[in-house]
Parts: C-alpha cells; structure tokens; sequence
C-alpha cells in the first residue's frame, strides 16, 4: 500500500495563466502533509475570528490548522473574482476528472479536501469522504456519500462493540456542525482577500452543507427503488 494518496489540482486560465496544488495525504490517517510557510498571517492566528464551536485550545494551538494550510491557497486566489471563468482538472491515482467552470466552482472541492485533512476536530468528521474524494460532486453524489459513510461507521461501531446508529440524527448534527465552521471560517477569511473568489468558493461548500440536512430525506426517498433488488424479502 502506498504511504500516501495525492491530488493534483491544476487551473487554467482565460489569459493562459496556471496554478498548480499537490495535495499529498498520508494513506495511513489522511491527514495532510504539507509544509506550512514561515510566516504565516495574522488571519491564521487560532484567536482571530475563532469559529464559536472550535474544541481547540489556545494555549496548546498557536494557529488554526485550517488557516494554516489554506494560507498559502488564499494568497493565490485573493485577486481573483469569484465569476472568472477557469479550466480545472483534478489528477489523482485512478483518474483525472476536468471542469470548465468558475473560479469559486473550481476552487471548493480544493477548500474542502484541504479543510476536512488539517487536523479540525470538527470538519475530520467528513475525512473518511476524502478517500474518494469526487470534485465537483452533484448534491445527489455529496448525500449518496455522506449518508454512505455514517452508515459505514456505524458498522464499524458495532464491529468495535459500540452502539451503532441507524437514524440519520447523528449525520445532521455533523453537517450542521461543518456549515457552522463554513460561515465562522469565511468571516475570518474575509480579512485576507481582496477579491471575492476564496470567500465565496468557501459559500458554495455552506449551501452544500445546509442542503445537505434540508434534503437528505427527500433524496435518499428518490434513490430507494434503485435498491428494489436488495430489500426482497
């Protein structure tokens, strides 16, 4: 098994301009391995705009890791306005997925791979996701998976004599926990762009989130005959 799984995101743009971001994870845990700059900004300081539901003590945490490691992605990006037209492909072992879309469209699934990886205690609830990470995911695909990984923990709950859920209670109560750190972590990093482009990809993974406990039910009622062959009796 390899030590590490990698995301090339890469972006062109109208003027011929690229950006390139290799996203490296350790296989083991999938957190990501990254080499944070020196000089990190003051925006990337734990205490600033601190998320209200952040557990992270600042005593033991001098900066907040997802500021940390998107810092470097928001300086890239802080000129950019979030309607310029980009060309995106995402290159990953198995295969390479494309996009010709909006600069907001084409940077959240970058925000989010690298938010749900930096160590948050509250968007690592989403990480077993990043395995099989899916830019530019439709809403059906993001509940198909979502609703796929509780369940899949729940299991492993029970394999560890734990008492599983089978409600989807407790996966509400993750993505509301996640748009909250959405809407508190796109305050703090109003404060580093000039432009719209960073903040507004970052709405794009909230309208996500809030849709995600808003339609789950309906969707999951949609997608049920699919699955006519397994609930025989």
């Amino acid at each position: 098994m390899d030590s590490e799984i990698r995301f090339v995101y890469s972006y062109k743009f109208k003027d011929g301009s690229t950006k390139h971001f290799d996203i490296r994870l350790d296989a083991s845990n999938l957190l990501l391995i990254a080499k944070r700059p020196e000089d990190l900004p003051l925006w990337a300081l734990l205490p600033f705009n601190k998320c209200a539901i952040c557990p992270l003590s600042e005593k033991d945490h001098i900066y907040c890791p997802i500021s940390a490691n998107l810092a470097g992605v928001v300086e890239e990006f802080k000129n950019f306005l979030s309607h310029e037209r980009v060309s995106v492909t995402v290159a990953c072992e198995e295969r390479i997925y494309g996009k010709e879309t909006t600069v907001q469209g084409g940077l959240s699934p970058l925000l989010g791979i690298i938010m749900t990886t930096s160590g948050c205690p509250v968007m690592e609830q989403l990480k077993p996701m990043v395995r099989f990470h899916l830019p530019f995911a439709s809403l059906d695909e993001t509940i198909f998976r979502g609703v796929t990984m509780y369940f899949t923990a729940q299991y492993f709950r029970r394999q560890d004599g734990k008492e599983p859920t089978w409600s989807l209670d407790g996966l509400g109560k993750i993505y509301s926990d996640v748009g909250q750190v959405n809407r508190d972590f796109a305050v703090r990093m109003r404060a580093a762009a000039r432009k719209d482009a960073n903040v507004n990809a970052l709405v794009n993974l909230d309208v996500f989130a809030s849709m995600m406990t808003l339609a789950v039910e309906d969707t999951l009622g949609r997608l049920k005959p699919y699955f006519s062959a397994l609930l025989r009796e």
